[in-house]
């Protein structure tokens, strides 16, 4: 059965999903209206719309698919215009629809009275319970359009008594931390105005009623697929009905649409799940590694990285490089990264940030000899970029200083001693193109971390016409967009690391043109158990870059074991910052002996499914499961916390195997059917605050 149909005696579009069912219908008077966003359900005419309450006027209740500013509605539109004349509300009723494919359904509304066009569009993903919408707004007028807030679209849930909203939050640091808080009356607004998806939200929601467990009830998610300004808006809109609204934040926006002219929105991701949040993010990790990673690398194996950051910090030069790379190598380092201070004048963070050519005293030959020690070695050669900043101690901001976002004759705040490049410009992006082209051309380096170290102050555009000045925060992103595209298109083997300060930046727009991103700069390894949780929450593990770095931890000032650390990095995509040169003979060979087991177990954490076992919010311990999508292989990973006398972890029943298949447990001689290890379990046998243990299972033939 084809996963869009339509039923054409009622105007009625029915669009399946997986456990993902979304119902459209024309209302007698034209306009667009969602009947049911839920589970699989079978629609027959005729469908009450709407309902008339005093006070509560019947287009407030009617679940307009994409709702305007205008007439008696008092939602949160996702669209308000100022149309020619100073009109300044749309009535937007069905024009027609064209099917774009059996999975992609494109309807088109227009204003009643001027040449507006909005074709919403809708791709079902039916093997992973997902559809994406997004929506074109065409000016197809001889006059200009101004747009004050475009929204992706809006989802009206169904009728519950209560909802309850999963988001993820934090700071920097301390990034995609769950939270969890009952929807109550009233609007709830979650959003960025930092120019960047931001540490302190991400634009990834889920709901349910409240009572949906890891692993059991029904959960429904909403994310957003865009790296900069971002807005979700959850309201009830009367009667027990919530509305949940996504897309570019209004926030100090607009867009002037000249005739001719069209603006397409960031895409919006709708998923539901009838097996709780585990198996909605199961789903969306399938989805995330086999339709929204770059094509070229997602199907390759995530390397070991090794970063100089927590090592060397802005001291790199070419002989201290050379004796890292000798020990990266010789614990089975696959990428060995050069991270900040190799630029010219880069000996702090005060000066640089623009000039991107190696400093002539720490590297008097260029990267080459460092480049061809690393290579000789086997491994690849990586570097840190931060391409959309610039300090103003720097050749690039003395030679233009009306490069940066700014307004004239205003102060100009800096953070972290930079300023944000103005990437409207295109005299800027060509420079900043160019310059990285220039970069990955001359120099045979296969793996770029791209970092952006500040929030967006002061979004002046001097030179642009007044009525684009607030187009910045799209304009941008579409830039930022644009520049990586054709970077990968020209080099397609380099892998692309996306870090903000951490996970400033992580979103399914980034994850369109980053290979994996840099989780947070927080890598203490038990902190590192709650920012984990939270990002597999929304985001694939393949995707989640975790280091082995030092002892006591730069930001906690904690001691954990190397094998605790080691097994925390171990559920991503592994690194290491930790100090070759301080390590023991024993560390050493320990290092390796995880590294080396992490190779051969990789493609279960990259590639497989993954149950949250336990929270490490429980305080008690954690525990984390990863299951190859054959059922043949898996690990479990378990982890106590702070372990009080006469406390115990218990057995650790274990989900997702082949309850008919015997797995040997480590290579051990030691055999359990999938049916016991999944009703009886695991006893993990660890003991003590601070420990932990992994366990590889392999179906026996």
């Amino acid at each position: 059965m084809a996963p869009i149909s339509f039923l054409p005696s009622g105007k009625l579009w029915s669009i399946s999903a997986g456990e993902l069912h979304y119902v459209l219908k024309v209302a007698d008077d034209g306009s667009l209206v969602n009947v049911h966003f839920g589970g699989r359900a079978e629609f027959r005419e005729p469908i009450q719309l709407g309902g008339h309450f005093p006070f509560e006027p019947g287009l407030h209740l009617l679940r307009e698919e994409y709702s305007t500013f205008g007439g008696l509605r008092f939602m949160e539109p996702c669209l308000k215009a100022e149309l020619p004349s100073g009109v300044r509300d749309c009535v937007l009723k069905y024009e027609g629809h064209k099917l774009i494919d059996e999975n992609e359904l494109s309807i088109t509304l227009k204003d009643i009275g001027y040449s507006l066009l909005v074709d919403l569009h809708y791709r079902a993903y039916p093997e992973y319970s997902v559809i994406t919408r997004w929506a074109e707004i065409r000016n197809a007028g001889p006059e200009p359009i101004i747009l004050e807030e475009v929204l992706s679209g809006a989802v009206s849930l169904p009728r519950r008594s209560s909802w309850r909203m999963t988001l993820l939050a934090g700071h920097w640091a301390g990034e995609t931390r769950i939270v969890q808080e009952e929807l109550r009356a009233g609007k709830k607004v979650l959003e960025s105005r930092r120019g960047v998806t931001s540490h302190q939200l991400n634009p990834a929601v889920f709901f349910d009623e409240g009572d949906a467990g890891e692993e059991e009830g029904e959960v429904w998610g909403c994310l957003l697929a865009w790296s900069g300004n971002w807005k979700c808006v959850s309201e009830y809109v009367g009667h027990d009905q919530l509305r949940v609204s996504m897309g570019v934040n209004d926030f100090d926006f607009s867009l002037y649409l000249r005739p001719g002219e069209s603006f397409r929105t960031p895409k919006m991701v709708l998923t539901r799940s009838e097996g709780g949040f585990g198996a909605l993010s199961r789903s969306l990790h399938r989805f995330e590694r086999n339709v929204v990673l770059p094509r070229n690398n997602a199907n390759k194996p995530r390397p070991v990285v090794y970063n100089t950051w927590e090592t060397l910090y802005f001291n790199v030069n070419e002989e201290n490089l050379k004796k890292l790379a000798d020990l990266a190598a010789e614990i089975g380092v696959e990428v060995f990264v050069v991270d900040d201070g190799w630029f010219k004048g880069r000996n702090d963070d005060r000066a640089g940030l623009g000039d991107w050519t190696p400093d002539p005293k720490k590297f008097p030959h260029g990267l080459g000899p460092v480049i061809e020690h690393v290579k000789s070695r086997g491994m690849v050669f990586g570097i840190w970029v931060e391409p959309e900043m610039v300090n103003p101690n720097s050749d690039l901001y003395r030679l233009h200083p009306d490069w940066v976002y700014h307004f004239p004759g205003r102060p100009r705040s800096e953070m972290r001693n930079q300023l944000v490049l103005n990437l409207c410009r295109e005299d800027v992006r060509e420079y900043v193109f160019n310059t990285l082209d220039r970069l990955l051309t001359e120099n045979d380096i296969g793996f770029v971390k791209w970092d952006m170290n500040r929030s967006f102050s002061e979004p002046g555009w001097p030179d642009a016409p007044r009525e684009r000045q607030r187009e910045i925060w799209v304009r941008h992103v579409q830039a930022l967009y644009g520049i990586l595209d054709e970077l990968r298109r020209r080099h397609p083997n380099v892998i692309f690391e996306g870090c903000s300060g951490g996970g400033g930046r992580v979103d399914l727009g980034a994850m369109e043109r980053f290979d994996q991103f840099w989780t947070s700069d927080n890598t203490d390894a038990l902190d590192r158990l709650f920012i984990q949780e939270g990002f597999t929450m929304a985001y694939c593990p393949k995707t989640m870059g975790a280091w082995v770095t030092g002892v006591p931890n730069f930001l906690t000032n904690r001691f954990l074991s190397l094998e605790f650390r080691f097994h925390s990095a171990m559920m991503g995509a592994l690194g290491i910052s930790v100090n070759l040169l301080e390590l023991s003979k024993d560390e050493v060979e320990e290092a390796k002996k995880h590294i080396e087991f992490y190779k051969s177990v990789r493609h279960i954490v990259q590639d497989g499914d993954l149950y949250r076992l336990k929270s490490p919010r429980t305080g008690e311990f954690a525990a984390l499961q990863f299951v190859t999508p054959e059922k043949t292989e898996a690990l479990l990973f378990a982890f106590t916390l702070q372990q009080g006398f006469g406390k115990r972890v218990p057995s650790i029943r274990l989900r997702g195997l082949d309850p008919d298949l015997a797995y040997e447990l480590n290579n051990s001689g030691q055999v359990f059917s999938g049916s016991y290890l999944m009703s009886y379990g695991l006893d993990p046998g660890i003991r003590g605050d601070y420990k932990s243990m992994v366990v590889h299972l392999k179906a026996k033939e």
